[in-house]
């Protein structure tokens, strides 16, 4: 199982989904470019303009490990990422766990993204200027939990540890982003898995993503905001056993 964490974080945010899993899988974890233990000098800003350069580090690390046949379990942006790479190698995952995705975060006609084009300017011109002040302000309405201020502090740390300049790159990739036209492409059998009052992928999104892969389960978590795999894990760890 391949564990791949989403935008601001790294992959210490899948501990406590991972390790209920290591008995009976190989666990595979990493930090995408600019998060975590991640090699900040290999960065690229070309390749990652993208989210498909994303998409090559994780059949790059497929091809490196000889994965045939995997699950691949990620997390907001890195559904999509995962998305990606099953359509340049299909066979590497055989089944997608998608965890709040979206593939496109920009309202358009009668698509609910969930933003205008103008509150992604605006939220990507507050990364720029101010990457802590974006982190504190951001992590709480991300988290959605705020009973337990202790997640909240958790992403919010997240946020503050990611390369500014790298950050700020990956958010223009992931918000901009437009994937909708692959989804019809994804072969391996998927399993959404959507929460409840999630301000960066609404329920409308997730029942989007759903409709459009041919082979799909939706599955709506009793969890609010948009990190399950922190605010909810042993429902998160259910969802997926009982898929796979």
């Amino acid at each position: 199982m391949v564990f791949a964490h989403g935008f601001g974080c790294d992959q210490t945010m899948w501990r406590d989904v991972a390790t209920a899993f290591e008995r009976d899988f190989r666990i595979i974890l990493f930090d995408h470019i600019g998060a975590g233990q991640s090699d900040f000098g290999a960065y690229n800003p070309a390749k990652y303009a993208s989210l498909a350069g994303y998409a090559a580090d994780v059949v790059e690390i497929g091809r490196a490990l000889e994965l045939e046949n995997a699950i691949f379990v990620g997390h907001s942006v890195s559904a999509m990422i995962g998305a990606l790479a099953d359509i340049e190698v299909p066979g590497m995952f055989t089944d997608l766990v998608m965890v709040g995705p979206s593939p496109c975060y920009i309202d358009d006609g009668d698509y609910v993204g969930g933003f205008s084009r103008d509150q992604i300017d605006e939220l990507l011109e507050f990364l720029a200027e101010n990457h802590l002040g974006w982190s504190a302000a951001m992590a709480p309405a991300i988290m959605a939990n705020p009973d337990k201020p202790e997640l909240q502090d958790r992403l919010t740390n997240s946020f503050c540890n990611t390369d500014p300049d790298i950050a700020r790159d990956f958010a223009r990739a992931t918000f901009f982003s437009d994937n909708r036209d692959d989804l019809a492409r994804i072969s391996a059998r998927s399993l959404v898995l959507q929460c409840r009052e999630d301000i960066i992928a609404p329920l409308a999104v997730g029942e989007y993503v759903h409709a459009h892969i041919p082979n799909s389960e939706f599955r709506l978590l009793d969890a609010t905001g948009h990190c399950p795999n922190l605010s909810a894990p042993d429902e998160v760890i259910r969802a997926i056993r009982a898929f796979v």
